[in-house]
């Protein structure tokens, strides 16, 4: 289960075709160029499956990712203190947020999406997420974008 959390920089040859045809796919998607996932997925040529499957666990990587922003949406429970720990740790790796949005909680289960920007001084930012999503009583960490 932890292998789940883990986050790799590979090179683009280690990189298997079909998951270089999503990201191409979320690309076209987001420059507004196709306006379907039908009509992105039909370009690259896989099936609108396989975006679905590697589409939220694959994205470009970028050197310069200081001076970015990250989003990312995570479901945790309804317990006192957790949200404090989520923020303390972005404010341990000197991320700073942006904006917080937290749902009122559904059987006890909460929705919160965070924008950190990401700064000179933050550090790893994987290992960051990667210490949110270990957190007792989060379900699920996604990230939303990068920009």
């Amino acid at each position: 289960m932890a292998e789940d959390n883990q986050y790799y920089v590979v090179r683009n040859k280690a990189v298997p075709e079909v998951l270089l045809k999503v990201v191409e796919a979320k690309r076209l998607l987001d420059s507004e160029k196709v306006i379907t996932v039908q009509e992105a997925t039909e370009r690259v040529g896989i099936s609108r499956s396989s975006f679905y499957k590697y589409k939220d666990d694959i994205f470009p990587f970028h050197d310069n990712s200081r001076g970015k922003t990250i989003t990312f949406v995570l479901q945790m429970d309804d317990v006192p203190g957790l949200l404090s720990t989520v923020l303390k740790t972005i404010a341990d790796y000197n991320g700073n947020i942006l904006t917080i949005h937290q749902t009122i909680p559904i059987n006890s289960v909460a929705s919160l999406t965070l924008s950190v920007d990401v700064l000179p001084t933050t550090g790893d930012t994987s290992a960051m997420l990667a210490e949110i999503e270990k957190l007792d009583g989060i379900h699920y960490l996604k990230i939303l974008g990068r920009e």
